[in-house]
């Protein structure tokens, strides 16, 4: 049996003559981690903390030594790390995921080398600037590595990038406006990364990055959609409110059809904030705050009650 959850051996257990032991050998073979499953997990994970640790540690030093040191040992230094790191990724007798666990270090690491040359020549560009180059400068390695938080920190670096340009150069921007092309921006990632998690020939998306990305979407969506309501309905706001019913309708479509929680829970939570931002609006008084109090108090209840329900079913028909 495919996918054997641990909650399908609890009804099987339930509801058969299924003897323990036969019930502890599919504990074993299908839930339960053995020794190799470990070793790897917490080899990955020391790799990782160590390669963050590593990191953090640079970051502080220069921090730390900023005064005492010359342009000379700044600079030198920094470059020599990334260099260092990134011949590591060459070498042939590491693994593919060390290889690219350590490749995400160095990207960090450019980050803080455009940092140290910004603060060394003091070249007085904006913010936006540096995080453009840093974006620009790993964006090959990112295209090759192929690997999920790399990605992660490309996309991060994106959005700042462009919130940074619309606060220290398109001043005239509407707030609106910005709120909503972000919105935009991370959903046609999400789609994309759902249609590549659907292809065959491509390698499976990680479920925690099409969440970080779904939830990066609907934070701007309910944003957008509470703006729009208290700014007293912005030119922009008749054209965001229908993409974004139109984004929470496919959201909670997809949820059925994958039988999926995650987006049967955040959407309808994103739902209510905006129901009782609506409500504020219609009136601040003390009456209202309590009705907005009670609403969201049996709407959580509803949401909740209809996800275990869904839960129970979806577990029946397994």
């Amino acid at each position: 049996m495919k996918n054997l959850q641990r909650e399908d051996l609890h009804i099987i257990s339930r509801h058969s003559n299924v003897t323990e032991q036969t019930i502890e050998r599919a504990l074993k073979e299908n839930i339960y981690h053995d020794k190799a499953m470990w070793q790897k997990f917490l080899r990955l994970f020391f790799i990782t903390l160590g390669i963050g640790f590593t990191t953090a540690g640079i970051i502080f030093f220069f921090a730390y030594n900023w005064a005492d040191l010359n342009k000379f040992a700044k600079l030198g230094l920094t470059e020599i790390l990334v260099i260092a790191a990134t011949l590591i990724v060459f070498l042939p007798k590491i693994n593919n995921t060390t290889r690219n666990i350590v490749l995400t270090g160095s990207s960090f690491l450019v980050g803080v080398l455009f940092a140290v040359f910004g603060q060394i020549y003091q070249t007085g560009a904006n913010s936006y600037d540096f995080f453009l180059a840093w974006t620009l400068f790993i964006t090959l390695w990112v295209v090759v590595s192929n690997f999920a938080p790399l990605w992660l920190l490309y996309i991060v670096l994106l959005n700042t990038t462009f919130f940074l340009y619309t606060e220290q150069v398109a001043k005239d921007w509407p707030a609106l406006l910005v709120i909503a092309l972000l919105f935009l921006f991370n959903t046609v990632l999400f789609l994309i990364l759902l249609f590549l998690d659907k292809d065959k020939k491509i390698e499976t998306v990680p479920k925690w990055l099409t969440y970080i990305l779904a939830l990066g979407s609907i934070t701007f969506a309910t944003a957008g959609m509470i703006y729009g309501i208290l700014d007293g309905y912005h030119p922009v706001f008749p054209v965001l409110a229908p993409i974004v019913l139109l984004v929470f309708g496919l959201g909670i479509w997809h949820g059925i059809q994958t039988k999926n929680g995650f987006y049967l829970s955040v959407i309808p939570l994103s739902i209510i904030i905006i129901i009782s931002a609506l409500l504020l609006k219609i009136s601040e008084g003390g009456s209202m705050f309590l009705l907005v109090s009670l609403f969201i108090i049996v709407s959580v209840t509803l949401v909740i009650m209809n996800l275990i329900n869904l839960q129970k079913k979806w577990n029946h028909e397994k």
